[in-house]
């Protein structure tokens, strides 16, 4: 469970410092989030999920 708790952690850390780093294009990549279609975007996350899976089963072997 402390697992979990610090790999949030790391994400919100990860997500705040580019907010912090680069607004302007933070606000160019929300706009075209808002204009790609919901089957892309579907795709997308589901593949950046299978990634984001193999890799910790990698790392945790």
């Amino acid at each position: 469970m402390s697992d979990l708790i610090v790999a949030i952690g790391l994400v919100l850390v990860i997500e705040g410092l580019a907010y912090a780093a680069f607004p302007q294009a933070i606000r160019r990549m929300l706009k075209m989030v808002e204009e790609t279609p919901d089957r892309t975007m579907r795709a997308g996350g589901l593949s950046i999920a299978c990634l984001g899976l193999v890799i910790v089963w990698l790392v945790r072997g």
